[in-house]
């Protein structure tokens, strides 16, 4: 679930991986989504999480902002039961 937050509006959440060669399979994917989509979020990592923060335009979701982080939660599970 993305948590959202004021000041300024944005989503975050945290992905938490067993192994760190996941983070690096995850980080391509989400690299590639974001030059398709346009969408550059801040993003941090350490030894077993991705923490991405989107930073919003209007107080909800756009539809491309709910969708390039819909993917971001596909590329998470297809990773974690890779």
């Amino acid at each position: 679930m993305w948590n959202q937050r004021e000041s300024p509006l944005r989503v975050e959440k945290r992905f938490e991986f067993e192994e760190y060669s996941r983070i690096s399979k995850f980080m391509k994917m989400v690299e590639e989504l974001c030059k398709e989509k346009n969408i550059f979020p801040n993003i941090s990592f350490g030894k077993n999480f991705v923490s991405i923060t989107i930073f919003l335009s209007s107080e909800n979701l756009t539809s491309i902002e709910k969708d390039f982080s819909n993917q971001l939660d596909s590329f998470y599970l297809e990773i974690k039961v890779d």
